[in-house]
């Protein structure tokens, strides 16, 4: 999607330091963290919100939560918490989904 930034991110055209990535998704850090760690899990495939996913696609969003677990545990975290939020209403700021992760240590 052309005017996405997290599609813009995951191209290089906006710079940022992905602190993880593999074929399905990437890990940014959150630019205005709510929690001492806060990083975004992202797929590569623009999907605008959970609302979108299609039959098969679960399992993307499955992964995005193993990455987001060995993502909290290589950062040392005790405590953590996972967000999808959904449509405008839900909190959803960018149009693509994206998981947060927030730790505590």
């Amino acid at each position: 999607m052309a005017d996405c930034i997290f599609c813009k991110i995951d191209a290089g055209e906006i710079p940022s330091e992905k602190v993880y990535e593999d074929d399905l998704c990437f890990a940014i850090n959150d630019i205005n963290p709510k929690a001492p760690t806060h990083m975004l899990i992202i797929p590569h495939e623009h999907i605008p919100t959970i609302s979108d996913l299609e039959e098969g696609q679960e399992t993307l969003a499955g992964h995005m939560i193993k990455v987001a677990r060995d993502l909290a545990h290589k950062a040392g975290v005790e405590g953590y918490r996972l967000q999808f939020n959904v449509h405008e209403k839900g909190g959803q700021e960018v149009m693509h989904i994206h998981l947060h992760l927030m730790g505590w240590m």
